[in-house]
């Protein structure tokens, strides 16, 4: 039975990639040759499509048809365009709620964060299309179907869509150890974005440079929350100042 999740093929996944589908991985057969395949690869590195190269029968498992030696993995949910995306929200509301996520790679750390920024009435997550964790199966039912409710989109750098969002007039609120600033000294009641980094490295110090930081106060012995949680409570801060 076909697997409405995947597709096979060198141009078939070829012009997937072209056409922009939201496409989570990509599974290469090694030691494959040929032109098409060469193409095939230029383009992955192109869109910066997470990609591993693997023995046939691993793509033997994943299909039993002639996958030509690719499979790629595609989301059941699709990503929008940034910038689209943002006049239109900037449009509509006047004091809009983004969270960015700085190469957050656990699927299930991503999913939690989808659920409780869903709950919390984030108007859109930003996320890299390098290094993110995939919008898969597991991130869809740890979201608890949230996913489908929120729009979700993927950018080339996150810098970018930073500097979009600081000439939009939008806050930008770095979740970091590295500051003095306690997240509930911070004013969410201006438009604002989130930002908050991967679960071993942190936010990037490029972009530290170029954002407020805020921090959560830490009692015990250990040093660091799991950034799902700490997201829920950067989040539910702000919704707490909203409805006052």
């Amino acid at each position: 039975m076909a697997n409405k999740n995947q597709i096979y093929g060198l141009r078939a996944v070829l012009e997937a990639i072209q056409a922009n589908q939201p496409i989570n991985k990509v599974y290469l057969q090694k030691g494959l040759k040929g032109d098409l395949f060469k193409e095939l690869e230029g383009a992955i590195r192109k869109h910066k499509i997470s990609n591993s190269y693997v023995p046939v029968e691993k793509l033997n498992r994943l299909t039993e048809q002639n996958h030509q030696g690719v499979v790629a993995k595609i989301s059941s949910i699709g990503f929008q365009e940034f910038e689209p995306l943002m006049e239109q929200i900037l449009e509509r509301k006047t004091t809009p709620l983004f969270l960015l996520l700085d190469q957050i790679s656990d699927v299930r750390n991503f999913g939690a964060i989808i659920r409780t920024a869903e709950c919390c009435g984030v108007d859109a997550i930003i996320l890299p299309k390098s290094g993110s964790a995939p919008l898969n199966d597991d991130a869809i039912k740890t979201s608890a179907g949230a996913a489908f409710n929120i729009p979700i989109s993927k950018v080339d750098h996150l810098k970018d869509a930073l500097f979009y969002l600081q000439a939009s007039g939008i806050k930008l609120i770095a979740a970091t150890e590295k500051t003095d600033d306690s997240v509930f000294d911070i004013d969410f009641n201006q438009p604002c974005a989130i930002i908050m980094g991967s679960e071993d490295r942190g936010i990037n110090p490029s972009i530290l440079k170029m954002v407020d930081k805020a921090k959560l106060p830490l009692l015990g012995e250990i040093a660091s929350l799991n950034v799902s949680v700490a997201c829920g409570v950067f989040l539910y801060e702000a919704v707490r100042q909203r409805q006052n």
